[in-house]
């Protein structure tokens, strides 16, 4: 059963931020691709929402988070949680970021 994907607005702000760094610190079709990749790893959730690895993070809130890195751009870490019926984008950060800190907001 294909799931309703759910983009929360820290994921949004996330993958428009990341879209317009790629784009100013490498070129315009890198942006594009990684919203492309974007869309393609929240298909693959939609239809394998387990596939990706759970997290250990602490708090009731943060129960059930799961972590897939984004198909072409592997650095870069989707953070999201799977329901019955759905699947919730959280975050979408690149590894060498400070992950725990932004869940901690």
């Amino acid at each position: 059963m294909k799931r309703r994907i759910v983009v929360r607005p820290a994921a949004e702000s996330d993958l428009e931020s990341q879209a317009d760094y790629l784009a100013a610190h490498g070129n315009l079709e890198t942006g594009i691709r990684f919203y492309s990749a974007a869309e393609e790893t929240f298909d693959l959730l939609a239809n394998q929402p387990e596939m990706g690895r759970a997290t250990e993070f602490q708090g009731p809130l943060l129960a059930g988070i799961r972590m897939l890195p984004l198909k072409g751009f592997p650095k870069h870490l989707v953070f999201y949680k799977p329901f019955e019926n759905s699947v919730e984008i959280i975050r979408v950060v690149h590894g060498a970021r400070d992950i725990e800190s932004l869940f901690e907001e």
